[in-house]
C-alpha cells in the first residue's frame, strides 16, 4: 500500500439501481484531512474489442448513446455480468452484437474510465480470425448496424476522430500498435 492512499473511513450509498449507483465516501488523507463528501460512482467492470475477420476486416458497431444525443461509432463490447471473466464477456458480447466467433482472444489494455470519480475498469481485447455464425441477438434497449472496414479504413476513421468514445479509441490504438508489432516484427 502507497504513503499516498487514503484511508475509507464510512461510506453510504445515494442511489444504488442497475445502471446508476452512486455512494458518498469520508475519507482521512495521509495528512490527516477529513473528507466528509467525496462521491463515487459505481459500474460493473466493461470490456471492448478491436476484432478482427477471418479477412482481416474489423468490426465496427454503431448505436444511439442517450447520453450523447446521437449515434456514435464504436468497437463491440459491454459489460461484464457477475461471475464472467474478462474473457468470457467479450466473447458473449461479440456474439450477441455481431454474431461472430473468433479464433485468438489477446488481452491489449486495462484502463480505468475516470478513476477520480468511478471505479471500474475496462478489459480490452485483439480478437483475430472471426467469422459469423449466427445473427445478432440483442438486448430490449439495443439497436446495432454492423459494418466491416479495412484496417487502414479504421486508422483513417480513429485519426479523423470517427470513435468518440474514449474508451474505444484507446483501445484501437492498443491494437494498431499490437498490429503493426505482427507485421512488423523487425522494427522493434
Amino acid at each position: 500500500m502507497s504513503k499516498l492512499n487514503w484511508e475509507r473511513l464510512s461510506s453510504e450509498y445515494l442511489v444504488k439501481e442497475n445502471w446508476a449507483t452512486l455512494r458518498v465516501d469520508t475519507c482521512r488523507m495521509p495528512n490527516g484531512t477529513i473528507i466528509d463528501d467525496y462521491y463515487v460512482l459505481e459500474y460493473p467492470d466493461w470490456v471492448n474489442a478491436v476484432a478482427l475477420t477471418k479477412d482481416n476486416e474489423v468490426i465496427i458497431i454503431r448505436q444511439y448513446r442517450h447520453a450523447a444525443g446521437k449515434v456514435i461509432t464504436e468497437i463491440p463490447g459491454g459489460c461484464i455480468d457477475p461471475g464472467e471473466t474478462p474473457e468470457e464477456a467479450v466473447k458473449r458480447e461479440l456474439s450477441e452484437e455481431t454474431g461472430y466467433e473468433f479464433q485468438t482472444i489477446e488481452p491489449i489494455a486495462t484502463l480505468y474510465a475516470n478513476p477520480s470519480t468511478a471505479g471500474n475498469k475496462t478489459y480490452s481485447f485483439l480478437l483475430t480470425g472471426g467469422r459469423k455464425v449466427r445473427e445478432q441477438h440483442l438486448d430490449g434497449r439495443e439497436e446495432i448496424e454492423v459494418e466491416l472496414v479495412s484496417i487502414n479504413k479504421l486508422k483513417e476513421m480513429l485519426f479523423n476522430n470517427q470513435f468518440e468514445q474514449a474508451l474505444h479509441a484507446s483501445a484501437i490504438f492498443y491494437a494498431l500498435e499490437k498490429l503493426q508489432k505482427i507485421a512488423h516484427p523487425s522494427a522493434l
